[in-house]
């Protein structure tokens, strides 16, 4: 390797600052230290070089002909360790969480939260995109994946995985459908339309037989394709629908939906999913921390 004969770094910074700034007391107020220390660096890079850098013009000490043109050199070559740096360094982008949560979950419990996220760390980006497959292949340029139970893929057991939360199923509606259709008890549900979805079969069976009303048809069923189209529905005040809480307890907190009836019947458990090739950075800890706060909530 080639030795190189280098002057002082700290005092080759400091001089650029000094050089391009029009004078050493400009360079003190720039740096945020004292114009003596600056006079020492650029004293000590002075006698490494062999003369003086700097000239006397009135009360002033300002770089001369040949300093400036060092220091422009000298500041062409900070640039390029700059640059090298970013490159080959942890870029900014270490800094991006890239998530990927099924649809509902996203919609309406992963992004009400990520303010309180980002205001705690300002300097972190969430990138939240949704997918409501199981399937593994396909999903490897995400640091966190959060899924419903259970995950019948072989390939996941090769995931670290974080216990999130489990939901509880309950009845949901939206205020101004119950402003019309008031509810007194699970008996007046025959005048509601209930919404359902064909992913989450079997859901309201389930609630009528813990609220003890199987026998209860009700107005008519009005069925999506998706669990957040239905909920959708619901907000909308189309129907009645099932939904699971905490998923939805931002809705229910922001009164756009109310949970009429106490009755309530365990639904699926949600985790969060870190694949093992994963760069485990401060900034994905600090998240993964974060979810599993707000999760035990």
């Amino acid at each position: 390797m080639k030795k190189r004969n280098l002057p002082p770094l700290n005092a080759l910074r400091l001089f650029e600052t000094a050089a391009l700034s029009g004078s050493l007391s400009a360079a003190a107020r720039e740096l945020g230290i004292t114009h003596g220390a600056v006079s020492r660096q650029i004293k000590l890079l002075e006698e490494w070089l062999g003369q003086p850098l700097f000239e006397r013009q009135g009360q002033r000490s300002v770089a001369a002909e040949h300093a400036r043109a060092f220091a422009a050199e000298i500041s062409a070559a900070f640039d390029i360790i700059s640059d090298a740096s970013i490159r080959f360094g942890k870029t900014l982008n270490t800094r991006v969480i890239r998530v990927n949560a099924q649809t509902t979950l996203a919609m309406h419990w992963l992004i009400p939260r990520l303010p309180e996220f980002h205001s705690q760390n300002p300097d972190i980006e969430v990138s939240v995109s949704t997918s409501n497959s199981s399937e593994v292949k396909g999903l490897s340029g995400f640091d966190v994946l959060i899924r419903r139970e259970p995950l019948d893929k072989p390939e996941w057991r090769y995931f670290d995985k974080r216990p999130l939360f489990e939901e509880h199923l309950t009845l949901l509606a939206a205020p101004k459908l119950l402003s019309n259709l008031p509810l007194a008890g699970p008996e007046d549900l025959s005048t509601h339309v209930f919404v359902t979805s064909h992913t989450r079969v079997g859901e309201w069976e389930r609630w009528m037989k813990i609220a003890k009303i199987e026998a209860l048809r009700p107005l008519r069923f009005q069925r999506f394709e998706h669990n957040y189209i239905s909920l959708q529905a619901v907000i909308d005040g189309i129907g009645v629908g099932i939904g699971g809480l905490p998923t939805l307890g931002h809705d229910v907190k922001e009164k756009r939906l109310l949970a009429p009836f106490p009755v309530e019947v365990k639904g699926s458990k949600y985790v969060a999913l870190i694949a093992p090739d994963v760069d485990k950075s401060l900034a994905l800890n600090l998240f993964l921390e974060w979810l599993e706060q707000e999760a035990s909530r």
